[in-house]
């Protein structure tokens, strides 16, 4: 199997955000466009991949299984990643079978569907959950979930150059931090891992707090050597993994007009509904400069037909 090195990763383009909110508090942030790096592999997602796909490659894999839902993220970008690149992909999906537009594109990749019921996708994190899976596809590397754990978040540790690299073309010669939604905290904790403590890292939390993400990420940054501290996390998640209350509708449609940028429901439109209301609370001084990353995941807006899908 085959994937682009690490030093072919895609160039996000940076790009200053125009809101009314930002410019009355006098702060300004910055878009790391993740969503424009590529149609089908989008986001965050390339950049957890790579390292698990490479590790894979080492091992002499000859393609990957994974875990997802029926509107993955993950497994869309890993289903694409092995069309594109020619190797097979297998994924154990959380529920019972679904006819959803993700699960549609899933089967067009030629990716093989496994539906574990709500019981078995619970039992992922068990000890010997993949002893069966590797002995039916001994030839397949398993990928954690959403593409977590180290790996996942050392290919994320690249997106701290990506933005550097980039920030004199806005006139900044520094930042004071980054937001960024969390779902597994990978990203979070790749970041906070590159940073090494020169600037902070706000998650907000699309999942609730029992979820374990604060626990997740906390195991990450223990096996990178990186001390528990650079961090903090906000409860963004409004009630649940998917929930998308009239509030965000609303927040979503303004946005989208005034900024030219599209969001989505379960992650990028939760963090920055969350940054305006930090903002509009004082957290940050005038002045400030913030990188807001944008994981990503538009397909998923069509599991919403509240939301207009542009």
């Amino acid at each position: 199997m085959s994937f682009p090195p690490v030093n072919e990763l895609p160039r996000p383009p940076l790009q200053r955000l125009h809101l009314d909110w930002l410019e009355r508090a006098g702060v300004e942030v910055a878009v790391l466009r993740l969503d424009l790096i590529d149609p089908l592999i989008s986001g965050n997602k390339w950049f957890k991949l790579v390292e698990h796909l490479n590790a894979a490659g080492e091992a002499g894999a000859e393609g990957v299984i994974t875990l997802g839902g029926a509107w993955s993220n993950h497994l869309h970008a890993v289903a694409a990643a092995g069309k594109r690149f020619g190797f097979p992909t297998v994924g154990l999906l959380r529920g019972h079978p679904q006819d959803t537009a993700t699960v549609a594109d899933l089967q067009a990749f030629g990716m093989r569907l496994h539906w574990l019921g709500y019981g078995g996708y619970r039992a992922r994190h068990a000890p010997g959950f993949w002893l069966p899976w590797r002995e039916h596809y001994p030839h397949l590397y398993p990928v954690p979930e959403g593409g977590g754990g180290v790996l996942g978040a050392r290919g994320c540790g690249q997106l701290l150059a990506l933005a550097a690299g980039q920030l004199s073309a806005l006139g900044w010669s520094d930042h004071d931090g980054w937001w960024l939604a969390c779902g597994t905290g990978t990203t979070l904790a790749g970041l906070v891992l590159a940073e090494a403590g020169r600037h902070p890292l706000y998650g907000v939390l699309a999942v609730p707090e029992d979820h374990g993400v604060m626990q997740q990420v906390e195991g990450i940054l223990a096996q990178g050597g990186q001390p528990n501290v650079g961090f903090e996390l906000f409860d963004g998640s409004r009630g649940g993994f998917a929930k998308v209350d009239p509030a965000l509708q609303a927040f979503i449609d303004r946005t989208e007009h005034a900024a030219g940028v599209p969001l989505e429901p379960l992650y990028t439109a939760k963090a920055l509904l969350m940054l305006k209301q930090q903002v509009e609370a004082g957290r940050f001084a005038r002045g400030s400069r913030l990188i807001f990353v944008h994981t990503g995941g538009l397909q998923g807006r069509r599991g919403f037909p509240a939301i207009s899908q542009g």
